[in-house]
């Protein structure tokens, strides 16, 4: 690891180099790739100069030790700094591996949310928009930004199913975990009994292609228009501005008919189309790998239930890692760094083990 670090160390000097260079700088398409990597680099560098400057001072404190001829106090003071420079390396060591673990290529990629309600009628679509909600907050609060891409409302205020898209730095990394079926104990607003119902909803997470580097033949797709519709009437339209598209090899069905544009509803529809189809090229991906897939956290199967998210103890439990939390309120206004955190810590931890076997 220590050697691959040393060359690593090299490779960031020479970027840092180049990146002031005149001719690197007036070639925008180089100099974009070396910040990218210049920027994925430094942390690892910088704990490895950590790293290096704790085993220096272990160094020193152990050849003072072993010249001997120390009066007490300098010896105890030796000794101290030989044990505490043993710890910090021990625990940079660790830091260092998970660190060089390989990076999921989509972390910084933006994302598609799909979500449908499941189990539970009008419960499930009222929980639905709770946890559109619940992901638009955490948005806002990193300053990402969302936009509805389709969305099938009902008439009181819930949603069969609505896909969105959040544009941020790091949206995938934070959200990919949120795949699943999220299960809701509450008593819902049209409960006149004051029963506790358990509805439950499906969040499919979805990592954004670029049309650059998923080309999708046009001879695959079929191409329907038709008039909008929506909950109690609303949206009617009277031209055949919504779409559906049907991509054909594989029989996936998109449709889009939120805007008043036929031709933007078109672009929304291919936006989740493409990152659908990405999604089943990397699920086969993942397939061909499948030993590595079982000792990570879930991030991709829609059928695993996840969470539950019961609002009478005001308690939200994650079931892959274990995690419970009593601050649900908090949760559904977005609060969900402390989730996202432990489930991102688990799956490293989970990885570092399977990298070590």
């Amino acid at each position: 690891m220590f050697e691959k670090l040393a060359l690593m160390e090299q490779k960031y000097e020479e970027i840092s180099e180049r990146l002031s260079d005149p001719g690197v700088i007036s070639d925008n398409k180089l100099y974009t790739q070396l910040m990218k990597d210049f920027k994925n680099m430094t942390p690892i560098i910088e704990k490895y100069r950590e790293y290096k400057k704790a085993q220096a001072g272990y160094a020193e404190a152990k050849e003072l030790l072993e010249g001997g001829g120390l009066d007490r106090d300098f010896r105890d003071m030796a000794q101290a700094e030989l044990e505490e420079g043993k710890e910090a390396m021990e625990s940079l060591s660790q830091e260092l591996k998970i660190l060089l673990l390989p990076k999921d290529p989509n972390d910084d990629r933006n994302v598609i949310i799909e979500i449908r309600g499941g189990a539970g009628g009008e419960e499930a679509s009222l929980f639905a928009n709770s946890l559109y909600r619940m992901y638009t907050m955490y948005a806002e609060s990193k300053g990402w930004k969302q936009e509805v891409l389709s969305a099938n409302p009902t008439e009181l205020g819930g949603f069969k199913e609505i896909s969105f898209s959040i544009e941020g730095e790091g949206a995938y990394s934070r959200l990919k975990y949120e795949s699943g079926v999220h299960r809701v104990q509450r008593v819902p607003e049209t409960e006149s009994q004051g029963r506790i119902h358990t509805s439950t909803v499906t969040v499919a997470v979805l990592a954004e292609a670029d049309e650059v580097e998923l080309e999708i033949n046009p001879t695959d797709l079929k191409i329907d228009y038709f008039r909008a519709s929506g909950a109690g009437g609303q949206h009617i339209n009277k031209t055949e501005s919504a779409v559906r598209i049907t991509y054909l090899p594989t029989n996936v069905v998109v449709e889009c008919q939120d805007e008043r544009s036929q031709h933007k509803n078109k672009d929304k529809a291919m936006k989740i189309l493409r990152s659908r189809i990405y999604e089943a090229m990397q699920q086969e991906q993942n397939d061909k790998i499948a030993s590595e897939r079982r000792s990570q956290v879930g991030t991709g199967d829609r059928s695993e239930r996840i969470r539950t998210y019961n609002f009478p103890q005001g308690r939200l439990t994650d079931h892959r890692i274990g995690l419970t939390i009593y601050r649900l309120e908090d949760m559904m206004n977005g609060a969900l760094d402390e989730v996202f955190d432990a489930l991102a810590t688990a799956d490293q931890a989970a990885r570092l083990a399977g990298a070590e076997q």
